[in-house]
């Protein structure tokens, strides 16, 4: 059985959920990297592996939805619970343009204390600078759409007015009910999640997508995920990349509820799998940030041709007890030690500089 899907996969042949399934569960480690890593270099034959050089602006730690994995969500009365005001994020972008960022992942909690028109002007003055405003995962848009009275539709045209033109994968965690259910039973479900997605794509807003693995999900659960962003995908061709993180327990609720670890053999096995999946990607990233930066380099020979972002800001994974720092130079080197050829890109995924 297994061979027949080697097989199937080194011809360039799309596999079924059920072969997907029966890959995760059994298929060799090892058998599975060299696999991504020769569908990878279909898709991207130059030597090149691409970063980003961002910063992650969290405009509120105020939430409603209280996900039992986040560690970074705050009740409205908390006494380090906050909310940004418009300049306060103009002078981190201005900080963050003097110090040559290319791209500010901005995302917050759910907050329904935040009128519509904050978002629209928060894009409108954000935009105006040299830094990508890369803005609102489709569970803020939802929340936008509740708090305007409007359509998802409506209120990504409006964005789209304002400025922004790419949104983040955040939210999807696992794209299985019966998942979403136990972890974030408040939060959107999985079918809100892709018509927010579909609709962004139609109207040329290019996303990304992710899954956090390595809580309650079982291998059934991350295929279902990686089979409706492949279906999706197929649809639109409006996904930039697909990111995956591992859970980080600490401070946070379900951290307390569950023994397992992730390995770094388990977070590559999920790489490759991803890459074998989503044939319609055109770029895996190897989450350096998430797994250390020797996992993000063998990530490299196991389907991954991008190493994700430098963040010179990051709250989320910070609060949940996990913190990786780098420079611009420290992932270069990393990249070069794995072979390949070191540059800086846009959110776009086009070269900026090689290094």
């Amino acid at each position: 059985m297994m061979n027949r899907i080697y097989k199937k996969i080194d011809n360039g042949e799309r596999i079924t959920k059920k072969e997907a399934i029966e890959l995760l569960e059994k298929g060799d480690f090892l058998k599975l990297g060299e696999l991504a890593n020769k569908i990878r270099f279909k898709k991207h034959p130059e030597k090149t592996v691409t970063f980003i050089l961002d910063t992650n602006i969290n405009y509120t730690n105020i939430c409603y939805v209280g996900c039992m994995f986040c560690a970074f969500y705050r009740n409205r009365n908390d006494k380090d619970a906050y909310t940004l005001g418009i300049e306060q994020m103009r002078i981190k972008i201005k900080d963050a343009e003097k110090k040559g960022i290319e791209t500010a992942l901005i995302q917050g909690g759910l907050n329904p204390a935040i009128p519509y028109k904050y978002y629209l002007e928060m894009v409108r003055k954000l935009s105006k600078s040299s830094v990508h405003i890369h803005a609102f995962s489709p569970p803020e848009i939802d929340l936008m759409a509740k708090i305007s009275k409007k359509s998802i539709k409506e209120v990504l045209i409006d964005l789209k007015n304002a400025g922004l033109t790419t949104i983040p994968g955040g939210g999807a965690e696992i794209l299985a009910e019966n998942v979403r259910k136990r972890i974030s039973p408040k939060k959107i479900d999985t079918d809100r999640w892709l018509e927010i997605m579909k609709e962004a794509h139609n109207l040329n807003i290019r996303t990304t997508a992710t899954m956090m693995f390595g809580h309650v999900e079982t291998k059934k659960d991350i295929v279902e995920h990686l089979i409706r962003l492949r279906e999706l995908q197929d649809e639109t061709h409006g996904f930039s990349a697909f990111i995956a993180w591992d859970f980080k327990k600490e401070n946070n609720e379900l951290g307390k509820r569950i023994e397992r670890s992730v390995t770094g053999i388990d977070y590559l096995r999920i790489v490759a799998i991803s890459r074998i999946i989503l044939d319609n990607f055109d770029n895996i990233q190897a989450s350096w940030a998430s797994q250390g930066k020797d996992v993000g380099e063998i990530a490299l020979h196991f389907g991954a041709n991008d190493m994700g972002s430098m963040l010179v800001e990051e709250n989320v994974m910070r609060q949940a007890g996990f913190r990786a720092e780098s420079t611009i130079e420290d992932i270069a080197y990393v990249i070069k030690k794995a072979g390949f050829q070191p540059a800086l890109r846009s959110t776009e995924y086009k070269i900026v500089k090689y290094l």
